[in-house]
């Protein structure tokens, strides 16, 4: 690697310390003038004051959604220069944010959308991609013109140069001609389209599989399809076929556990997984697309995120999906920039949001003990690491509770670990205390900037968020370990972390309550039902609290699919016990206070889960309350209905167990 580059990645280090020790020194100032009083909730509970950003393939221009002045705009603009386009955006839901060349941005949002009456599914959440010309120009919203594409992206297979010109790879559903000129959804089926970035004029390369079957593809540099998947919901039978319809791999799985990854290493091979039943775990592996052979790919290794070469699709490098996070990048130049930047912020959370396939330029987003998200501009060649956006500028670094894993062992031995969030300026001696289990259960948290636990340590709580059995930061073997667990051992490492805060004195576990969101709000609702005497309160947002309401609901909507019987099989155990297991049939146990906050919108966890939850605590006579969040889905995407949740769950919370 040059030695200009080396130079410049010496000079990042400089700069980017240099930026926060201005923080840093500003607020001991402050600090010295008076104590500490924490931000309001607002602070915590707002979307981001910088929500997202990309580079363009050239690295000159830098798209980024952001609020100033409290609005929320699209900046497109040089990294050095006044902007070229500012638009206002409104209340969104944000998806993500690309580019097709260095003439147009993609942006992607999701609405929820009334499929109508001829569907098993009464909501869907639709995803929509806009073509926004960067040097201005109407925006445009992809297969909006077209009669026979219904208006949403089915996948994103991103964007590929072929012969000098940017393609967009996109995944469309086509409608059924019902008359003359008249066409009508009929079915989810995805077809693969190309598409011209600045017409959005779609091409069909690839047809939808028949009535059935599910199909995938990877779309390999030159814009050409490399690999097409076929699976068989009946029976589990699947195939990989190459870019000539030849059969590369295939085999028989009924629990549907096996699929693509992407574009690999080199331009003749792509990634995908199988589950391996004698190792009783998913394996990838590297495939060739010239005749067929395939080996490990990265065995050993827990993988959350995959960076890819934006030109080409294939694989540069990746994340470790472990609570302790690393960025780890193959090629020479590229590991060692990576190492550097690494150095230049160490003791911060560093993630690589874009870059260019030089990696001359990259953005980062960095978070960290007194950092509660800053994102910055590398340019290599010009010895530059320069901030563009601060996600919470009210909340400055004395107001970031301090935050790190603690490791700690089930009552059955099994290791494992959890996030423990303290208050800002407080002894870390007998608090109360939030359990706060994470979402999924297929998940997990690290050690970073959370908005949610962050707020309730402002407020003088504790706040521990355990990677219980069943989370995805130890491998396959311990995520596995969760099936059959609902309410059982995955519960119980939740209360064995508060025995062991209380055992290290930190927290006092007479003043303990258990909130969590999605599979959080179920363990939440089972910590005061399929356990007794350990919670003072429970919040349960968008939580399950039906087990057999959950499986029937999902199985009708998917037409009964054998697979998802299997999986519901595997992770809650036989049909027969889920009542058991479930929160509401022991609404009658409950002996605190239990909120449940539930979007009306919310298409993963359907809000009758939190009405029949309050339904029973209502017949049983036990104190509850039930906050409606009104067109807010399952991932709170709106500032308003997010907001509303955090001020409720957290006076909720300080009535029923006082910080002190």
């Amino acid at each position: 690697m040059g030695r200009h580059v080396m130079r410049a990645l010496d000079a990042l280090r400089v700069r980017s310390i240099a930026f926060i020790a201005v923080i840093c020194s500003l607020v001991a100032f402050q600090a010295q003038a008076q104590e500490f009083t924490p931000p309001p909730l607002s602070a915590y509970g707002k979307l981001p004051g910088f929500e997202d950003a990309a580079l363009s393939p050239s690295g000159e221009l830098i798209a980024a959604v952001a609020e100033i002045q409290g609005k929320r705009l699209l900046i497109i603009k040089p990294h050095q220069g006044d902007p070229l386009r500012v638009e206002p955006l409104g209340p969104i839901k944000l998806r993500g944010l690309g580019w097709a060349g260095d003439d147009t941005v993609l942006l992607m949002l999701s609405q929820t959308e009334d499929l109508g009456f001829n569907w098993r599914v009464d909501d869907m959440e639709v995803y929509k991609m806009l073509a926004i010309p960067a040097h201005g120009g109407d925006f445009k919203v992809m297969f909006a013109d077209q009669r026979d594409i219904a208006t949403g992206v089915f996948g994103n297979f991103g964007t590929r140069k072929v012969d000098g010109k940017w393609r967009i790879f996109a995944g469309g559903v086509r409608m059924t001609e019902t008359g003359r000129s008249r066409y009508q959804l009929m079915h989810m089926r995805r077809a693969l389209f190309s598409l011209d970035p600045v017409s959005l004029k779609p091409s069909r390369i690839e047809r939808e599989a028949s009535e059935g079957r599910y199909r995938d593809w990877i779309v390999g540099p030159d814009g050409r399809t490399a690999a097409t998947f076929n699976l068989a919901y009946n029976n589990g039978d699947w195939d990989i076929r190459g870019p000539d319809g030849k059969v590369l791999a295939s085999g028989k799985d009924p629990a549907g556990r096996t699929g693509l990854v992407g574009m690999g290493r080199k331009a003749d091979e792509i990634v995908y997984y199988e589950f391996d039943e004698q190792l009783g775990e998913r394996v990838w592996y590297a495939l060739s697309l010239t005749d067929g052979s395939r080996r490990e790919s990265l065995p050993d290794i827990e993988v959350s995120r995959i960076y890819r070469d934006r030109a080409t699709g294939l694989m540069i490098g990746y994340r470790e999906g472990t609570t302790r996070r690393r960025n780890v990048f193959f090629g020479e130049r590229h590991a060692k920039i990576s190492e550097k930047i690494d150095t230049a912020f160490k003791g911060y959370n560093v993630t690589f949001i874009d870059w260019t396939s030089d990696m001359s330029h990259v953005i980062l987003q960095v978070d960290g003990n007194s950092n509660a998200g800053t994102w910055f501009h590398v340019d290599i060649n010009t010895f530059r690491a320069d901030p563009i956006g601060i996600e919470r500028p009210d909340i400055l670094p004395e107001a970031v509770g301090p935050f790190s894993i603690v490791d700690y062992t089930a009552q059955d031995g099994l290791e494992m670990d959890g996030i423990l969030t303290l208050p800002p300026g407080r002894e870390a001696k007998n608090l109360a205390v939030i359990m706060l289990p994470h979402g999924g259960p297929a998940s997990y948290d690290t050690a970073s900037f959370d908005w949610w636990a962050q707020a309730f340590a402002s407020r003088g709580y504790a706040v521990f968020q355990p990677n219980f059995r069943g989370s995805t930061n130890r491998g396959a073997a311990f995520k596995d370990a969760g099936d059959g667990e609902w309410g059982g051992k995955m519960q119980t490492d939740i209360s064995d972390a508060l025995a062991m805060l209380a055992e290290k004195g930190i927290a006092d576990p007479k003043r303990a309550c258990i909130v969590g969101a999605s599979y959080g709000g179920y363990a939440a609702l089972a910590g005061v039902t399929l356990q007794q005497g350990i919670y003072r309160c429970a919040v349960s947002v968008a939580g399950v609290s039906d087990l057999s309401l959950m499986r029937r609901k999902d199985l009708y909507e998917t037409g009964n699919n054998k697979m998802l019987k299997i999986s519901f099989e595997r992770q809650l155990g036989p049909k027969s016990d889920l009542d058991k297991l479930s929160p509401r049939s022991h609404a009658a146990a409950v002996e605190v206070p239990v909120m449940l906050i539930h979007g009306r919108d919310d298409t993963v966890v359907y809000f009758e889960q939190s009405e029949k939850m309050a339904d029973a605590l209502k017949d049983a006579h036990k104190p509850y309350e039930f906050v409606e969040l009104k067109g807010e889905d399952h991932w709170l995407s709106k500032a308003e209905t997010r907001q509303h949740m955090l001020n409720a769950s957290v006076a909720f919370v300080e009535e029923h167990n006082p910080p002190g």
